[in-house]
């Protein structure tokens, strides 16, 4: 074996990965989902919402005045789920919903000044997490990390997310 390349002194051979190995790595991302999505939870249940209003207020956040068929298309959800979420967050005054102005039939989301406010603080809920683990993982763990993540998308995923990545969207 070349001298500081993988080896057992480094780990584990990363190109001859076994199925124990696999499922470590598959174990290990349904704790770190359980962990990330802990503390939005706690917040959740104040409101009686589910992760779905959560993904909805980031992505409005994250592309404001997007449209539903393109919130759709993110969530990978049905329409008829994406509108119970709406109808819900725009009745409770957090998420506003406007008509296009070249198309009268696309609804364009925003958030309301509260509706900023609960995703503020989910979404810094999972900053505070994910900043801890990058810092105790490091610089080429956090590259390696993102690296792992991209590859496992759907190739339709990894275009939504890199539109998203480039302001695109």
């Amino acid at each position: 074996m070349a001298e500081g390349g993988p080896g057992p002194s480094s780990g584990e051979n990363l190109l001859f990965l076994t199925d124990d190995q696999l499922r470590r790595g598959i174990e290990a991302m349904f704790f770190a989902y359980r962990g990330f999505t802990a503390d939005p939870d706690r917040i959740l249940e104040n409101y009686a919402y589910g992760r779905a209003h959560h993904r909805a207020l980031h992505f409005i956040r994250r592309s404001p005045g997007t449209t539903v068929n393109n919130l759709l298309a993110i969530l990978g959800v049905t329409k008829q789920s994406l509108n119970r979420v709406l109808r819900t967050l725009i009745e409770d005054g957090l998420v506003e919903s406007r008509v296009g102005r070249r198309d009268k039939r696309e609804r364009h989301l925003f958030l309301t000044a509260k509706g900023a406010g609960l995703e503020h603080d989910l979404s810094e809920a999972q900053r505070r997490r994910m900043r801890a683990a990058y810092r105790t993982a490091g610089p080429a763990a956090v590259a390696g990390f993102r690296q792992v993540l991209e590859a496992m998308m759907e190739p339709e995923m990894r275009r939504q997310y890199q539109s998203l990545k480039d302001g695109s969207a």
